[in-house]
């Protein structure tokens, strides 16, 4: 073989690897840099904060994330299905009113169910349901986290530290807080495409509190009226 035709060769593979090499990147680009911050939103910077800033770690997690919960499909829930679980929301904001720890306790349990019944991982799994529902619902997933930290921590006794660095069983206004938060997870997973498009035509702006104005939740379920647990 001559060396011309060896060196032809030896451009062409060359020309080859190059062209794999720009559309793998092309491919990851979906995952990787601006994708990733699209894709994910709040969660992205929790990831980055969770790395102490190095976000190349923090997308190789995300990453990671959509490799294995990217292919999940949603289950439709059926119209029955919808009821009764907002059925049981509706009876926890109300319960908050005089026991606003069942209600926390019930929200966090409820989340769980939803997200099984929507093909996500079952709930006795929680870090990996709330691992698959932010891949799926980052905008809305940190409300399942914080209903979830509320009710383990009054399980638990303790929580976390508060403005004042004391720490203590969470508040009532906490608890009303996290309640609001997961409202938005759970109207998302309870609601098909028609429910959601039709929610957010008519959703109210965010308060400066940033939780949803009231439209959702019972009279009531107000700071003001709820008794301090």
């Amino acid at each position: 073989m001559s060396t011309g035709v060896i060196i032809a060769l030896i451009v062409i593979v060359a020309a080859v690897v190059a062209v794999a090499a720009v559309l793998a990147v092309r491919a990851r680009g979906s995952h990787g840099g601006h994708g990733l911050k699209r894709r994910f939103g709040p969660e992205y910077d929790r990831a980055v904060a969770r790395h102490d800033g190095d976000v190349k770690a923090a997308e190789r997690e995300l990453d990671a994330l959509v490799e294995r919960h990217g292919g999940l499909r949603e289950r439709p829930l059926e119209p029955a299905e919808r009821e009764r679980f907002e059925a049981r929301w509706t009876a926890a904001q109300e319960r908050f009113v005089d026991s606003p720890q069942e209600a926390v306790t019930e929200a966090d349990r409820l989340l769980a169910e939803v997200a099984g019944a929507r093909g996500f991982p079952d709930g006795a799994q929680y870090e990996e349901q709330l691992a698959a529902l932010s891949v799926h619902h980052a905008h809305q997933v940190h409300g399942y986290r914080h209903v979830h930290h509320v009710a383990r921590a009054h399980g638990n006794g303790a929580g976390a530290h508060d403005a004042t660095g004391t720490s203590g069983a969470p508040g009532t206004e906490e608890m009303r807080a996290a309640m609001v938060e997961a409202r938005e997870l759970f109207d998302e997973l309870v609601g098909d495409a028609s429910h959601d498009a039709g929610r957010r035509r008519t959703q109210q702006p965010v308060g400066q509190n940033g939780s949803r104005s009231s439209h959702h939740l019972p009279r009531g379920f107000h700071r003001h009226q709820a008794k301090e647990g």
